[in-house]
């Protein structure tokens, strides 16, 4: 069976690291997926979900903040400063922090603040959008 090597890592711990079949991500120009044996590349990716096909049929699913992506022949590299397992995405938060976002959007006096502000939401509307296709797969 062709396999490869897949680590997710965050800025604070690995996230995953195994073997897959398969991998697919956000990429920035749109839904990136990657084989064993596929070409190299570099590239940015969006905030969204990491989905994981296991050597044993089962699916991993991780919620990234955006990042970069290294595919090797026999290796992918998903970096990002935040990556949250599937299985630890918390509903609750995702919402209070959506909530918040549009709070300080509402409330943001100059472009800075308006770009951090539309930034999190961004961030937060992928985040539950990543949590619902965790939950329906389940």
């Amino acid at each position: 069976m062709n396999t490869i090597h897949v680590d997710v890592v965050s800025a604070e711990e690995s996230i995953f690291s195994g073997e897959a079949r398969f991998v697919a991500l956000p990429g920035e120009a749109g839904e990136l997926g990657i084989y064993p044996r596929h070409t190299p590349l570099i590239t940015r990716i969006k905030a969204g979900s990491v989905r994981i096909e296991k050597t044993d049929g089962s699916e991993e699913f991780i919620f990234v903040a955006g990042g970069l992506l290294e595919v090797q022949p026999n290796c992918v590299t998903v970096l990002s400063d935040t990556a949250i397992r599937g299985k630890d995405l918390d509903d609750e938060k995702a919402n209070a922090a959506k909530a918040a976002a549009e709070e300080a959007l509402k409330n943001a006096k100059g472009d800075i603040d308006i770009a951090r502000a539309q930034s999190e939401l961004v961030v937060m509307v992928a985040q539950l959008a990543a949590l619902r296709k965790y939950r329906d797969k389940k």
